[in-house]
């Protein structure tokens, strides 16, 4: 054991799941050498003694990648360097050459000011209180030292050979994508090469400025280049990805927004088909609609709580082979890895619309039409963020009316007569997030109305 002077990580940059900051106010490339040091030290005393790394395409990327790797090596692990490319590609590398771990630095989809650090096992998820005891090696300079080793690999093409190894449809689609000058860029253009059809890409060009528009396909406004490029080329379907290419974004040929929840019910048909009565999960900002469907076509619909590592983890205690979030984290074991792969999930979507008759719209056309927001985020204070909802849930328990039913699974999920409304902190942001359903325009206003009250009781303001 090195008898090194510890080094403090900033407490607001270990996340639940993940580490991640603001460059030069939080988070630096001595973050990511003492982050090699603790993270290698976490996986040796594990017996561990292979990692593989990746990072995105944010400026930042390469220099915290050598500074990482550097602080793995002297931790006397064997380091296989993927280079630059989509998170999932980092999964896929540690579940392919079966590595103790892996390390992805991404900032995901944060502005391009921050960056961060995702962190797995061969077979388990690095959150939650892995995260903190890592930040604790750290700060008690608890580090070994031994001498490592650094190899760059190139993955890229058995990567791509992987995801297409499920493609079924041989159909010729026409689809637009965009990949938002996000790490998915590179990958993707070697992947439209060997599908059919005719493929149109947006912003393939990995830059981590994102010059043309934030890369988070969840907001509505990020969609409107790859809805014009739909019309513009008479496309089947567009498909978008978020920074580091693990949230996926569709809409369909008329270029309607097909939210991550509706999107799973197309998913859940074919899985269910394979897997009859399967648990089947869906996060708590997922519609009812999503939980109602699953559950029609005889699964079972799970509601849990938001966050990657967390689903993944539900996912393994349940053996359910689909889960996904509203916010476009899509998981398959069924005949994949379990992780969120948004490369691999439009395959499955292409699989989907095998039948020439078929139009994407038609495949959710037979579900009851709800009314609801998208995701909408308060800016809030860091330091009181995960103590907002706890006093959101007190005054609605004290002002609670026999029709209203409270789930805290994550947050608060309050269900009424109207429909339902969710107020959450986000682990990922300085934010809270809303989000309202009703079966009317009427119910979904009165909800909002309601959302905004509790808002303000809290000291905050929300605008839908």
């Amino acid at each position: 054991m090195s008898a090194e002077k510890g080094y403090s990580f900033s407490p607001v940059i270990l996340r639940e799941y993940d580490i991640r900051g603001q460059i030069d106010k939080n988070l630096s490339e001595t973050d990511a050498y003492y982050l090699g040091r603790a993270f290698g030290s976490f996986v040796a005393k594990r017996g561990g003694s292979h990692v593989c790394v990746g990072y995105d395409g944010r400026e930042t990327s390469p220099l915290f990648c050598e500074h990482l790797i550097k602080g793995l090596v002297e931790t006397g692990l064997r380091v296989e360097n993927i280079g630059l490319g989509p998170s999932p590609m980092l999964y896929f590398a540690v579940k392919s050459r079966k590595a103790d771990a892996g390390i992805m630095i991404t900032g995901s989809h944060n502005p391009a000011d921050y960056n961060g650090f995702k962190m797995m096992l061969l077979n388990e998820g690095v959150y939650g209180p892995l995260i903190q005891e890592i930040g604790n090696i750290a700060a008690n300079g608890d580090f070994i030292d031994s001498e490592g080793s650094v190899e760059a690999i190139d993955i890229r093409d058995e990567y791509i050979a992987r995801i297409l190894q499920d493609l079924t449809n041989k159909r010729p689609l026409k689809i637009a994508w965009d990949a938002g000058n996000g790490a998915a860029g590179e990958v993707l253009q070697r992947l439209v090469k060997k599908l059919p059809g005719e493929h149109t890409l947006l912003f393939e060009d990995i830059d981590g400025t994102f010059p043309n528009h934030h890369p988070d396909p969840t907001v509505d406004k990020n969609l409107v280049d790859l809805q014009a490029a739909v019309a513009a080329h008479n496309c089947d379907l567009g498909i978008a990805f978020d920074g580091d290419g693990d949230r996926i974004g569709v809409v369909d040929e008329n270029g309607s927004i097909l939210r991550c929840d509706i999107l799973m019910t197309i998913y859940a048909r074919e899985v269910l088909a394979a897997h009859p009565g399967a648990p089947i999960i869906g996060d708590v900002k997922c519609s009812q609609v999503m939980f109602d469907e699953i559950d029609r076509m005889g699964g079972q619909g799970v509601m849990w709580k938001t966050g990657h590592s967390l689903v993944k983890a539900k996912m393994a205690e349940l053996s359910s082979p689909l889960a996904g979030e509203l916010s476009g984290h899509i998981f398959f074991a069924d005949k994949y890895y379990g992780y969120d792969d948004a490369l691999y999930c439009a395959v499955r979507l292409i699989n989907a619309l095998a039948d020439d008759s078929v139009k994407l719209s038609d495949l959710t056309k037979n579900l009851p039409q709800l009314f609801s927001t998208p995701e909408i985020r308060i800016d809030v204070d860091e330091a009181e963020k995960f103590a907002l909802p706890a006093r959101v849930l007190e005054n609605v328990k004290t002002n609670n009316s026999d029709n209203v039913e409270i789930s805290d699974i994550d947050g608060l999920r309050v269900s009424t007569d109207e429909g339902w409304w969710l107020l959450r902190a986000s682990n990922t942001q300085d934010v809270l997030v809303v989000r309202a359903e009703s079966h009317s325009q009427e119910g979904l206003q009165r909800l909002q109305q309601t959302i905004i009250q509790e808002v303000e009781k809290i000291g905050y303001r929300v605008t839908f």
